[in-house]
């Protein structure tokens, strides 16, 4: 992977991470749960695009990676994770889906937290990051439990959108071995690792 890709990497984690900020802080605590052989729920987000994206169905038919975060401090461990998929030397598609719960009416803020979210981002990647808000991030957070927030919650689906893998707890160098392990059980895509585009699911 090149340099510049791994830049672009940073960036996204970056991004999304500082727009986050404490805008979850507020919500109720629930406990934290392993999902692994669940099927990931059905949401509705938006990417950068400015494009509805419906998950796990945009990501069908073959592995991908989802790095979720819910807080500001989450970003120091996604960027960890971000650099270990940028090293390795695997085939797999990964999704930034930062999972925005709050107070306000989840309309007040998404255009200023999407445009603080582009600024930091080169436009070619901005369909690799879905934001998730109101009922659909609840979902989210239902499946994983929000314990510990700052950490990141990284899933890997399988091609019909069931959860084969799933951490919680930070960054591992072991982990993340362990993970592209599985990844290649499940013959990853033939694309290299970088932020994938995602299609529009829009009606």
């Amino acid at each position: 992977m090149s340099n510049r890709r791994r830049i672009i990497l940073f960036g996204i984690t970056i991004a999304v991470g500082g727009v986050i900020a404490s805008l979850t802080s507020c919500t109720t605590p629930i406990p934290n749960r392993d999902p692994t052989g669940s099927t990931f729920p059905i949401v509705r987000g938006e990417s950068l695009e400015g494009r509805t994206v419906e998950l796990p169905s945009a990501v069908s038919g073959s592995p991908a990676i989802l790095m979720v975060g819910y807080l500001q401090r989450t970003q120091f461990d996604l960027d960890r994770w971000t650099l270990g998929f940028g090293q390795a030397e695997t085939r797999i598609r990964v999704v930034e889906v930062p999972a925005v719960v709050g107070w306000f009416p989840s309309t007040f803020l998404r255009g200023t937290i999407d445009d603080g979210m582009r600024a930091g981002i080169p436009s070619e990647d901005w369909g690799a990051v879905v934001t998730l808000y109101g009922a659909d991030s609840e979902r989210i957070q239902a499946l994983t439990g929000n314990e510990n927030g700052g950490n990141g919650r990284i899933l890997l689906l399988d091609g019909r959108g069931e959860i084969r893998w799933f951490w919680d707890q930070g960054y591992s160098s072991k982990r993340l071995l362990e993970l592209l392990e599985v990844a290649r059980s499940l013959d990853a895509p033939a694309s290299p690792t970088q932020p994938a585009a995602i299609p529009d699911t829009a009606d």
